[in-house]
C-alpha cells in the first residue's frame, strides 16, 4: 500500500461506461519528482536519532566555530 498523498486512490470505475468516458479524459501523466525537503524530511524520519544526533553536533559546531571566532578577533 502506498501512502504518498500525491498518487490517486484506486476507486472502483462504475459499471455505467457512457458517461465515465465521455466525460473525462484519460491522462497518463508521469508522478511528479519529490522535492529535496520532502525527501530530505523522509530520510529524517527513516534514520530517527541519528538524524538527531548529527543536527545537534552540527548546531554545536557552529556555534563552537562562532565563539572560536569571536574569542581570536576579540
Amino acid at each position: 500500500m502506498n501512502n504518498d498523498l500525491n498518487t490517486q486512490s484506486n476507486l472502483p470505475i462504475k459499471e455505467n461506461s457512457s458517461s465515465a468516458v465521455s466525460n473525462q479524459p484519460v491522462t497518463n501523466q508521469p508522478k511528479s519528482q519529490d522535492s529535496f525537503v520532502k525527501l530530505a524530511m523522509r530520510n529524517m524520519v527513516k534514520k530517527g536519532s541519528t538524524s538527531l544526533f548529527h543536527l545537534f553536533l552540527t548546531i554545536f559546531g557552529v556555534i563552537a566555530t562562532l565563539l572560536g571566532l569571536a574569542i581570536a578577533f576579540h
